[in-house]
């Protein structure tokens, strides 16, 4: 994991593989960004017009490399686009520099050290800073000769040091920022790990193992319950999808409680840790990336580990619903029906809406212990990536208000999402004759009839939200901002923002 520290040091005297500086798009050309004074002055006051000559705009993500100027012990300086100059009085957004970090830190792989003169006004600029450049620089190579990848430019390591300049080291503020910068990044980088990791070595029981361990090591307390208590319980849902597997599925629970707690969350992850579809298999083309089908686990998982990192004055329950769906003469069939925990019995219709099952019981177990809200995430539906596209995730629930407070805390950390419905009228489509409820229903609007699915199996006057990330859990393009290819993490921060507002009693 990339180092993150504040520093008071100036930019010419210190020692580093190179600085990092904003440079933002103004009306006539680009403009060098607040940070980098030391820097424009070295080149007299013209390198805002150095950069233009080498082709330089400031449009938000673009680098520019250049020698750094006489007198600096680093030897280079790499500008960031900003994009547009904020208006008069107004400081750069948080998500801008997030962001631009990201890509300077990921354009820095084989360096040992840089120092990021970003724009930096207070502690919360300092967190954003810190937070993209410790999730740009990531990078997974554990399959790779040597840990590196072979093909790349000199196999080039992460970035291994993040300076921030302008920063206040004793300040509490500024040092709780960073603080917080490097719990939430690290865990977020190992639910990218997770989703990452092949099917043939992440499976429920390992993927079990590993939240047994995390929980060990920071205090929280887990229950693992295999496929004989998944039985004696009656968890249907998790055990039909688990059945075709030789991998058998688990319900992990993990238990982070804080003596000063008042409010009590429930996180709910999907984590088929491999979809082949079943015995409804899906079609060529469709498999490869199925490992990513755990990811809402994996950010349940680092959102509960981060909340008992950053000391959180909230109680969060973490569940994680794990099984490999996979064909098998075991294997669920279409028109078996699967008695649930909850005790209601579905008619299975397509094993490749398997992720809803789980949920199901998970979210009913979950339910029992009545806390404030339930929170579920998973890679749920194709429709959701229809309706939305691939970087922004939907958010349905029972409650307007929780809705809303959900949008605005994905929004306030970056996190693209949008508020969905819930249609009563699309509830009908998933009668069926034979059980009480089916788990297919009406083609269209597919993301909201598995959110109606979902809510059947929340307890009475709970509130309860669902997250679909379908779309930006994996990205299966190239890497932008602070964001990898391949997977992502995405929803971890949101839960966390979530949790923190919670434990400060911003939620009521």
């Amino acid at each position: 994991m990339t180092a993150l520290t504040l520093s008071t040091a100036a930019a010419p005297g210190l020692r580093a593989d190179a600085i990092v500086i904003g440079v933002a798009k103004g009306a006539k050309g680009p403009v060098v960004a607040p940070g980098a004074e030391a820097v424009d002055k070295a080149y007299d006051g013209k390198l805002a017009g150095v950069l233009e000559t080498l082709g330089a705009s400031g449009a938000e993500s673009e680098l520019t490399k250049l020698p750094a100027p006489a007198g600096f012990k680093a030897p280079l300086v790499l500008a960031v686009g900003l994009g547009a100059v904020p208006e008069k009085d107004a400081d750069y957004d948080t998500e801008v520099l997030r962001k631009a970090a990201g890509v300077a830190a990921r354009a820095l792989a084989g360096s040992k050290k840089a120092a990021f003169a970003l724009p930096l006004t207070d502690a919360a600029d300092a967190g954003a800073i810190g937070e993209g450049a410790l999730l740009g620089a990531y990078s997974f190579d554990a399959y790779k000769e040597n840990g590196k990848d072979p093909k790349a430019k000199n196999g080039k390591a992460p970035l291994a040091e993040v300076a921030l300049l302008g920063g206040k080291p004793r300040d509490k503020a500024y040092k709780a920022a960073v603080e917080r910068a490097v719990a939430v990044s690290e865990e977020l980088n190992r639910a990218r790990d997770l989703v990452n990791t092949p099917p043939n070595d992440l499976n429920p029981e390992s993927f079990a193992a590993i939240a047994q361990a995390a929980a060990k090591e920071h205090g929280i307390k887990v229950q693992v319950l295999d496929e004989k208590a998944l039985a004696k319980g009656g968890y249907g849902g998790i055990l039909g999808v688990g059945a075709g597997s030789a991998a058998g599925p688990r319900l992990v629970k993990l238990s982070y409680t804080s003596s000063k707690a008042k409010k009590h969350l429930a996180f709910v992850g999907k984590g088929i840790t491999y979809d082949s579809g079943g015995i409804s298999l899906k079609p060529a083309g469709h498999n490869e990336t199925m490992k990513c089908d755990m990811s809402g686990a994996a950010a349940v998982f680092a959102a509960v580990v981060a909340a008992a990192r950053l000391g959180l004055e909230v109680n969060v329950t973490g569940w994680l619903a794990l099984a490999e769906n996979m064909p098998s003469g075991s294997a669920t069939r279409p028109g078996d029906v699967l008695r649930m925990y909850s005790g209601k019995t579905v008619e299975v219709l397509n094993t490749d809406a398997e992720g809803r099952l789980v949920l199901a019981d998970a979210l009913w177990a979950a339910s029992q212990e009545k806390p404030d809200a339930i929170v579920d995430v998973a890679t749920l539906t194709g429709a959701m990536v229809l309706a939305l596209g691939n970087r922004t995730f939907g958010i349905m629930g029972n409650d307007d208000s929780f809705r809303t407070a959900l949008y605005e805390a994905a929004e306030e950390v970056g996190e693209p999402a949008w508020p969905m419905p819930l249609p009563e009228h699309l509830r009908k489509g998933m009668d069926s004759p034979t059980a009480d409820i089916a788990n297919m229903g009406e083609r269209m609007g597919g993301g909201l009839v598995a959110g109606l699915f979902l809510r059947e199996f929340v307890g009475e006057g709970i509130t309860w939200a669902h997250l679909d990330i379908a779309g930006p859990a994996f990205n299966e393009g190239g890497p932008f901002g602070y964001t990898p290819k391949g997977g992502t993490g995405s929803a971890v921060r949101t839960l966390v923002r979530l949790a923190e507002l919670t434990a400060a009693g911003d939620l009521g």
